[in-house]
């Protein structure tokens, strides 16, 4: 199966404010040398706790901000290379849901405005009649009516307002749509109906989704793939269902003692005492890891294929570095 979108070792840095009057401003990478790929109708979920990096990935597959090294590819095109006039036509392709429904969702427009607005996106923007019956259509298609058009977001609940951003990224027609943290927000029983809804228009219209979240257990139905990101870097990826069978990376173990299961079985991790900072290099998890070994600290993993479709970055799982 060819991949829709092909991301190639992105790597995006940050330059944090002076610790001190004198000397280099430290630098924060955001994203540090991420590979992936996106198949037509496939959904791949990007895992991790809040400031691993997930909603930059987010914007640079996007084309909301472009990468320092690495390509981000729609089926071949590297959008990091386009100009904003360029890249206009393929914007159609590829769509963003946002966390928060209310914050994106600007208060004083109505929603057909609201809805409307990526049309102006295409190269050649519908007329008023197509207009108007693309975003009734968009509408309808995530659950409201037509007649919601008229309406502003404050007239809709939570889940409401996050289905008229999804009907907001669906008017274009995209191909891919990248869902960064879209049911967090929401309360429960407000997210598994959002949940069912993505999961529905998948099956029909064939999307893919990039789907980030911080939570697994909102990802195990939802994505045949996960990866798990760890201070911008992937620590794990691999079939969801096997990452809930039998994690390897202990951050991967971390993440699933914090999923309620109905049979009490719980991924336990012991509770360990932070080391002192450390210096460069070494793994990155290695002050909160329980089952760290001394060469954690100066030696870092690399993502390492370990089975069919499943790597990890974990001297655990890996060789041991041979003693120079």
């Amino acid at each position: 199966m060819s991949a829709l979108l092909r991301v190639e070792g992105v790597v995006r840095s940050y330059r944090l404010p002076r610790t001190r009057l004198f000397g280099p401003a430290p630098v924060l990478r955001a994203v540090d040398g991420v590979s992936f790929t996106v198949a037509a109708g496939e959904t791949l979920a990007v895992v991790g706790e809040s400031g691993c990096g997930k909603s930059t990935l987010a914007r640079l597959v996007m084309a909301l901000d472009r990468p320092d090294q690495g390509r981000v590819l729609l089926e071949g095109t590297d959008l990091a290379q386009l100009s904003e006039r360029a890249l206009r036509p393929l914007r159609r392709r590829f769509q963003i849901v946002f966390q928060d429904p209310m914050g994106s969702l600007n208060p004083r427009l109505p929603v057909h405005r609201i809805v409307g607005e990526t049309l102006a996106t295409l190269a050649k923007p519908p007329g008023r009649v197509e207009r108007r019956a693309r975003i009734a259509s968009a509408l309808e298609s995530v659950g409201l009516a037509a007649s919601d058009a008229a309406r502003y977001p404050h007239e809709f609940s939570g889940g409401q307002r996050q289905r008229i951003a999804i009907a907001r990224a669906l008017v274009t027609e995209p191909e891919l749509i990248v869902a960064d943290e879209p049911v967090s927000a929401l309360d429960l029983s407000v997210q598994a109906q959002v949940l069912n809804l993505l999961v529905e228009l998948q099956q029909r219209r064939g999307l893919a989704y990039l789907f980030i979240s911080h939570n697994l257990a909102v990802v195990r139905h939802l994505a045949r793939r996960t990866a798990v990101m760890y201070a911008g870097r992937f620590v794990e990826t691999g079939p969801t269902a096997a990452l809930f069978r039998e994690p390897l990376h202990p951050y991967t173990r971390t993440l699933l003692a914090a999923v309620p299961r109905l049979d009490g079985v719980r991924h336990r991790l012991p509770v360990v005492e932070p080391l002192a900072p450390r210096a460069s290099g070494g793994c990155a998890f290695v002050d909160r890891c329980p089952l760290r070994q001394p060469h954690c600290a100066v030696v870092e993993p690399t993502l390492t294929a370990v089975a069919e479709d499943r790597a990890v970055a974990c001297h655990l799982v890996q060789p041991p570095p041979t003693p120079l």
